[in-house]
């Protein structure tokens, strides 16, 4: 008789994971809650009166979902590889005038290869969390993420960089449901944060500003520099690179007689370029640091839907290799605001070809 599978569901507090939880005990599965303690100051760190995925109030939440399931649950120490993975990374990109996506780097070192790896140690079959997306094992051998049955809640993007071995490991329960119906299952089942409000903002700077915890964390001043137009002309001075992203328009407070966006951040001058809109447009994105999903390699015969934000609707491109680790997408629209440091993920229908990071 073989024995039950043992499941260990990292668990933010909010209503998905509970979800996912709940629905794989009923599933069969020996159910494990842990929680993954990143914040690096507990007593400093502020959080939303709702608390976010890694806030304390995180732990309180989870700790309860897990008595009324009957499961046993952790709190697991990962502060150290979110330090490194996560928050080290995010300022450094920053600082080199890109724009990064701590979210995607989370789920693919903290929350899943550090989970991953010490779920296994304590004999965990799979991991499983709450995000909104499907895992599909394709007829040729290999694992992709496939898009939740609902786009408006969609998370697909963000697990682009996940591994096949990570992929083989892991369960989404939550990818089969519409928001609304796992409100209603947690109600169900007596769950205490069925009616949790959804945390939209990065954990680790909760008031959205990126400039001032980059600052903080640092304790120097971003240096002010030059804005300066496509042909190098000095139209002003900004705040300091970490201030801006590419394709913004807000807060630049240039009077120029037409709207003026971020063009390219140059750190290397410390100087930021704005230009038109038109001056915004790409059709051509380039991507290395690539993680092959569904297929082994692109293919360039074949057109690919490809998001380059979370928020992106999607535009078709094709693929073609220029080096081992070097891409080049063609857009059949010019797209606006390629942003270098955020991610160009390709989808083959609703699964995810593979991705990589825009240069």
């Amino acid at each position: 008789m073989s024995r039950q599978k043992t499941v260990v569901v990292g668990m933010s507090g909010g209503v998905d994971s509970s979800v996912a939880a709940y629905l794989l005990k009923e599933q069969g599965y020996d159910v494990i809650g842990v929680t993954m303690q990143v914040w690096q100051d507990e007593e400093q760190q502020k959080q939303e009166s709702e608390g976010g995925c890694c806030g304390l109030s995180a732990v309180e939440d989870a700790r309860r979902v897990a008595q009324v399931l009957d499961i046993p649950y952790y709190v697991m120490n990962f502060k150290h590889d979110f330090k490194i993975h996560v928050i080290d990374y995010f300022i450094n990109e920053y600082q080199a005038g890109r724009t990064p996506n701590p979210c995607i780097a989370c789920n693919r070192y903290v929350k899943w290869e550090s989970l991953l790896k010490r779920s296994m140690e304590i004999g965990a079959d799979y991991i499983a969390t709450g995000h909104y997306a499907r895992i599909r094992h394709m007829n040729n051998g290999r694992y992709a993420i496939e898009k939740s049955v609902t786009d408006g809640k969609d998370q697909s993007y963000a697990l682009y960089n996940l591994t096949q071995q990570q992929l083989a490991r892991t369960l989404m329960p939550i990818g089969e449901y519409k928001k609304d119906r796992v409100r209603e299952i947690a109600d169900e089942a007596g769950l205490p944060v069925a009616h949790k409000p959804d945390s939209m903002e990065i954990c680790f700077v909760p008031d959205g500003d990126y400039a001032s915890y980059i600052e903080e964390a640092k304790g120097v001043k971003s240096d002010s520099g030059n804005f300066v137009d496509m042909q190098g002309n000095v139209l002003g001075r900004h705040k300091g690179i970490i201030h801006y992203t590419v394709g913004q328009r807000k807060g630049l407070n240039l009077a120029l007689g037409y709207p003026a966006f971020v063009v390219r951040i140059k750190p290397e001058t410390n100087e930021i370029v704005v230009g038109r809109l038109e001056d915004n447009l790409s059709e051509k994105v380039y991507i290395s640091h690539v993680n092959h999903m569904s297929e082994q390699n692109f293919s360039e015969y074949k057109t690919y839907l490809g998001k380059i934000r979370y928020n992106h609707g999607g535009s078709h491109c094709t693929v073609r290799r220029l080096e081992d680790d070097l891409y080049e997408c063609i857009f059949t629209e010019p797209q606006r605001a390629v942003t270098p440091g955020q991610a160009l993920v390709l989808y083959d229908g609703s699964l995810i070809a593979g991705g990589g990071t825009i240069l």
